[in-house]
């Protein structure tokens, strides 16, 4: 509802000023359900809807979103009641006036992860609403009998029921109505003496009779997907149709039972997130197959279900496909299916912040604030109504002293929201809310630890308050929300217990130790350690604190080559393109270049590296880990003496990289063609240098696939065994780049897996190469010509020229050489001088005439492993087998 702002009126003498306030109390959220589902019922009356048509629009959805905790399932309970009972509508609701006599039969589920719900329950659940009507419904029942004694042998339905606490009022009726469905078909199929046993020769006889149209099953016929969903394998993919049973059901019910399905999905987010739509993909499935049903999603997001992008992922997709899910609701009107169908609950998005503010003070009917004005205090209100309450007071309070307000007037934070929000909390709460401000999220025992206290009562009673947001499947569940905290770490505090300087300083160091308890402590996994060095890394750079357990962590965080995004963003007060002050932030740039190495060109990770090493700020072995990591880059792009001489000073060094800096002067060797350097290097390297790996880098070179792959191999059990994802990945990766040039069917096997092992891995090196390794798989069966044109750019893009580019041109000489064309030779050859006219990987060329049966040019200053005759023939060998094996 929304009424005249009095104190607003009361500010100004300015009569001709109109003010409103608005106040959030669901009606307009009842207004846009309400309207809807009229609209659905006028559409169900007239001959549009048919449960068989999977090509029409679907308009039988509305989407509440909105933050944590901001009472979606609050506004999911209350419709269910209203919807089930005029008498339960809360009173400022007002009643609907549903077309004919529609019954509405709410169906609320709860998706959340605590209940455990999955989707062969949320179909059950459907089925146990619809158990209400009394009657069976034979094509959805006898398709889920068989189901359910393919996926619960042994198992009573009406057992499962029992046990699961799932639909106990009518956990009866339903297996008697299934096994009634069962019954009536196998009498008109003349089965005489059916029991459970024979659900599959009723079911197989069903399908016979319905292909052949007999008249005994003329009123299943009509389904006329029946037969193929009794065929397919009862999984859960084929469960996901079965709603399309369930519909057509719905749709041939008689006058008198007929029913139209409210379906509220409420949690929605905790079906899966953006790349994991596995659930989603279900439910939109069920959604889409039921038209006659309509469905209410109350979730923290808005559904992606509009965006052709995500054709692929969900099977149906497209504005066209959900008219209206493109289009935000800012109020309760439903003008037409074409109204806006996904509406916003709670804290505004700066849409709904801008609208607020634009009507909030008008004069003649035009907004009073300018849109300039509106965007700055919409992007810092973070959608909080509270704030947009306080930015119209300070307008009018500048106005009325003379001034004309500009952006620069709300480039701050109100201490009034401090005020308001300390004014309820004991002194416990108030102590644990400034201290669990300086964390992006926490958990109980961090807060408690954080806030210096010795037990958790005011932890748990401040988690309770409406401005500390819940993320369950977070590592903290427990979070401020922004605008809040914000404010509570900069606004001028002027509580009487508002604290100084240095209780700030105390209570960072305080979370500081507390953090590092948590990165050390037994239960360590990778994403606590992740996002410790996330939280630890800002206070020790904004209060400038010792590195203490930073730097173990950091050497964690480096062990495995997993490179999630570490660094926490700049201070607002911070200078660009500054050098590091502190050790700590010499350790976040030091962190970030090296995760952001995976997405930038490595001339940009030299460029960091070399700011952090300049400043010289980091401890002895920390430095020599920014040295390693620049000298690995310049290897990278091809600067052959300072990667070289970055090694050196590393090995030399003794420290944790010694092993590492080793290797890579192995590289070196390997990459200068001097092979039997290389190899006794690689001899005395053990796990830590990753001598097996280094071993079978060299063993490929030679031509010698099988001894390759068995390094490479060890390289992999060496890397599951000290549990290393990100090495394992990579051993991976090169096993099937070496399969691929002996065997492409166990390639295609080594592929998968590899992509499997780098999913969720930040390894942009390693994905290039596995692209490579398809490649060769491919090599001599049909033009690569466009995939090595993306891959060559893809690989310049990373700035891995010196690294991968030769490696690409060489799998391209292969297939070439294997296609019998003497010009694709050629020209790879070129390209392979122009890449290795620095002196590194000048082999590759040789290698090319070794395969081609080319002579070379003149004396080579390679050092092979063999006679040089010996490795000219392995390799002419491998183009050898690959034309038999494509039968040239």
């Amino acid at each position: 509802m929304a009424g005249r702002d009095l104190r607003a009126l009361f500010s100004t003498n300015e009569v001709a000023l109109e003010t409103s306030e608005a106040f959030t109390n669901r009606e307009a959220q009842w207004a846009a359900v309400a309207g809807a589902l009229t609209e659905h019922l006028h559409a169900l009356a007239r001959p549009g809807i048919d449960p068989e048509d999977l090509e029409a629009p679907r308009r039988n959805l509305l989407v509440f979103h909105g933050v944590g905790g901001i009472g979606k399932s609050t506004l999911s309970r209350a419709l269910e009641a209203a919807l089930t009972d005029s008498e339960r509508r809360p009173p400022q609701w007002g009643a609907p006036s549903w077309p004919g006599r529609a019954r509405i039969l709410p169906i609320r589920i709860d998706l959340a992860r605590s209940t455990g719900v999955d989707f062969e329950r949320i179909v059950l659940s459907l089925r146990l609403a619809l158990a209400h009507l009394g009657r069976p419904l034979p094509a959805f029942d006898l398709a889920l009998r068989r189901y359910w004694a393919h996926n619960h042998p042994g198992e009573p339905l009406e057992e499962y029921l029992r046990r699961t606490g799932l639909g106990a009022a009518v956990n009866k009726a339903l297996p008697e109505q299934i096994q009634a469905a069962a019954g009536e078909v196998a009498a008109a199929l003349l089965l005489p003496g059916f029991v459970g046993s024979a659900l599959g020769q009723v079911t197989n006889t069903l399908v016979t009779a319905l292909r052949e149209r007999r008249q005994t099953v003329k009123a299943l016929a009509g389904c006329i997907r029946l037969a193929d969903l009794l065929e397919a394998e009862p999984d859960i993919d084929a469960l996901s149709y079965y709603p399309h049973l369930l519909a057509w059901e719905i749709a041939r019910l008689p006058a008198k039972k007929q029913v139209l399905p409210v379906v509220l999905l409420d949690t929605f987010e905790d079906t899966g997130d953006r790349t994991h739509r596995d659930l989603e993909r279900l439910l939109q499935r069920m959604v889409w197959l039921m038209p006659n049903a309509f469905f209410v999603v109350t979730g923290r997001s808005r559904l992606q279900w509009a965006d052709p992008a995500l054709h692929g992922q969900l099977d149906y997709t497209g504005p066209a496909a959900w008219p209206g899910l493109n289009t935000p609701v800012h109020s309760p009107t439903m003008s037409g299916p074409a109204g806006g169908r996904q509406m916003l609950v709670g804290d505004f998005s700066p849409e709904d912040s801008d609208d607020y503010l634009a009507r909030r003070l008008t004069r003649n009917q035009q907004p009073l604030i300018g849109p300039g004005l509106r965007d700055v205090i919409a992007a810092r209100s973070h959608g909080l109504p509270l704030y947009l309450d306080l930015s119209v007071m300070r307008f009018l309070e500048l106005r009325r002293q003379g001034a004309t307000p500009q952006p620069a007037d709300f480039d701050a934070d109100f201490p009034a929201l401090i005020a308001r929000t300390l004014r309820d909390l004991t002194p416990d709460e108030r102590h644990v809310l400034r201290s669990v401000a300086l964390l992006d999220a926490f958990d109980i025992p961090l807060a408690t630890a954080a806030a210096g206290l010795d037990r958790q009562a005011p932890v748990l009673r401040l988690i309770e308050r409406p401005f500390v947001q819940d993320d369950p499947a977070a590592l903290w569940p427990h979070h401020l929300h922004a605008l809040i905290r914000s404010t509570v770490r900069t606004a001028d505090d002027q509580a009487d217990d508002r604290w100084s300087p240095t209780d700030w300083q105390h209570a960072a160091e305080r979370a500081f130790t507390a953090l590092g308890n948590q990165a050390t402590g037994a239960d360590q996994s990778r994403r606590l350690l992740v996002g410790c060095l996330r939280q630890g890394l800002r206070l020790a750079r904004d209060f400038r604190l010792d590195l203490d357990w930073l730097a173990d962590a950091a050497w964690h965080y480096v062990s495995d080559s997993v490179w999630e995004p570490i660094a926490p963003p700049p201070p607002s007060t911070a200078v660009p393109d500054t050098s590091p002050q502190t050790p700590a932030d010499a350790l976040v740039e030091l962190l970030n270049a090296l995760a952001r190495r995976q997405h930038e060109h490595r001339e940009h990770t030299v460029a960091r590296l070399t700011t952090v090493i300049d400043a010289a700020l980091l401890p002895t072995a920390l430095q020599e880990m920014a040295v390693y990591y620049r000298a690995k880059a310049d290897r990278d792009l091809g600067h052959g003496a300072a990667s070289h001489a970055g090694m050196q000073h590393v090995a030399e060094g003794g420290g944790r990289l010694a092993a590492a800096a080793r290797r890579g002067l192995a590289h070196s060797a390997r990459l200068a063609g001097d092979f039997p350097t290389a190899l006794a290097a690689a001899q005395h390297l053990g796990w830590e240098g990753r001598q097996n790996r280094v071993l079978g880098d060299l063993y490929w070179i030679q031509g010698d696939m099988h001894r390759a792959t068995a390094a490479y191999t060890a390289a992999r059990t060496d890397a599951e065994q000290h549990q290393l994802s990100g090495e394992h990945a990579h051993a991976q990766t090169y096993l099937a780049f070496a399969t691929a040039f002996t065997d492409p069917q166990v390639a295609d096997q080594d592929i998968a897996l590899a992509e499997q092992y780098l999913t969720g891995l930040a390894l942009r090196a390693n994905r290039l190469m596995l692209r490579i390794a398809a490649l060769l798989r491919d090599a001599g069966t049909h033009d690569l010509s466009e995939r090595a044109r993306t891959l060559r750019a893809d690989i310049h893009t990373a700035g891995l020229d010196a690294a991968l580019a030769a490696t690409l041109e060489l799998v391209l000489a292969f297939h070439h050489t294997v296609r019998g064309a003497p010009d694709g030779v050629t020209a790879s050859l070129t390209r392979l001088h122009e890449i290795t006219s620095g002196g590194d990987y000048a082999y590759y060329a040789d290698i090319v005439r070794f395969m081609a049966g080319l002579p070379l040019p003149g004396p080579s200053a390679i050092r092979w492993l063999e006679d040089d005759d010996v490795v000219r023939d392995r390799w002419h060998r491998l183009v050898r087998e690959r034309q038999a094996h494509l039968g040239r």
